[in-house]
C-alpha cells in the first residue's frame, strides 16, 4: 500500500506542475485579436456523380461551376427561353476584432444559383481562408476548409423543390498559429452567430448573399491533457487510499 500511495504522491506532483501551466495558458482567454480576411478557392472535388465537371476560378475570390448552356423555357423572352449563367460563389473578407471564443465575422458569401447540365457540377470546393492579424500579433496564416455543394435536379414544378444548397464545413483547420507561447486555430462556425445554421440555400436563377462566422480556439498543449487525465487518476486513488485508511482504522 505504501508504495501505491507513493505513485498517487507522484501523480499528484505531476498534476500541479501540468496544470499549473494550463493556468498560464487559460490567461490567453483574455486576449482579443483584430485583422482583416480574404480567400481563394482551391482545386474541387467532382464526386461520382459528376462525370463531365466544368469549373473556373480556381486561385481566385469567385469560383464557378457547371456548364450552362442550357435553355429553360421562359414566357419572358422571345426565343422561348434564357441561359441562367453556371453557379457561382464568390467570397468577400473583411476587417474584425474578436475575443477567444467568441462568433465574429471572417467574411461574405454570395452564392448564385444556375441552371447547369446534370454531370457538369462538383461535389465540393476548399476554401482556402487568409486572415492576417493586426499587430501585436502581426501574423498572416492561411486556414483549410471545405464547402458542400448540393445541385439538386430540377424536376418539380415548385421553386423551393428545385433550390441549391451551400453546406459550410465547420471543422477546426488543420492549420494554426502560435502568440505569447500558445496555440491557436480558427473554425467556421456557420451563417448565423446567435444558432447552428451550417447551410444557405437559393432559389433557382437566384442569388443569395450572407456573412460566414468564426471563432478563434485554443489548442490544448499535450502536457494539458495528460495532465487533467492524470488528475481523474489521482482522485480516484485518493479516494481509494482514504477508504483503505478508514478500514484499517476499524480494524
Amino acid at each position: 500500500m505504501k508504495l501505491s500511495l507513493v505513485f498517487a504522491t507522484a501523480i499528484s506532483s505531476f498534476f500541479v506542475s501540468a496544470t499549473t501551466g494550463f493556468g498560464f495558458s487559460g490567461q490567453a482567454d483574455a486576449l482579443s485579436f483584430s485583422g482583416i480576411s480574404s480567400a481563394t478557392w482551391g482545386e474541387p472535388t467532382p464526386g461520382s456523380i459528376n462525370t463531365n465537371p466544368i469549373y473556373t476560378g480556381v486561385g481566385s475570390n469567385t469560383f464557378n461551376w457547371g456548364d450552362s448552356n442550357v435553355c429553360p423555357p421562359s414566357p419572358n423572352t422571345p426565343s422561348g427561353c434564357t441561359i441562367t449563367g453556371p453557379n457561382k460563389l464568390t467570397f468577400n473578407g473583411s476587417s474584425f476584432s474578436t475575443e477567444i471564443n467568441s462568433a465574429f465575422k471572417i467574411g461574405d458569401l454570395t452564392y448564385f444559383n444556375g441552371t447547369v447540365f446534370e454531370g457538369t457540377s462538383v461535389e465540393f470546393v476548399p476554401l482556402n481562408l487568409n486572415v492576417s492579424f493586426s499587430p501585436p500579433t502581426g501574423i498572416s496564416e492561411v486556414f483549410d476548409f471545405k464547402l458542400y455543394l448540393v445541385n439538386t435536379l430540377n424536376e418539380a414544378t415548385d421553386p423551393e423543390k428545385n433550390t441549391d444548397f451551400v453546406f459550410i464545413d465547420t471543422n477546426l483547420s488543420n492549420r494554426s498559429f502560435t502568440f505569447e507561447g500558445n496555440k491557436y486555430t480558427i473554425e467556421l462556425t456557420g451563417f448565423n452567430p446567435d444558432a447552428s445554421q451550417i447551410s444557405i440555400k437559393a432559389l433557382e436563377g437566384a442569388t443569395t448573399t450572407t456573412a460566414i462566422y468564426a471563432k478563434i480556439k485554443t489548442i490544448p498543449e499535450p502536457a494539458t491533457v495528460a495532465g487533467l487525465f492524470l488528475l481523474g487518476i489521482y482522485l480516484i486513488s485518493r479516494k481509494k487510499f482514504g477508504d483503505v485508511d478508514e478500514t484499517e482504522g476499524q480494524r
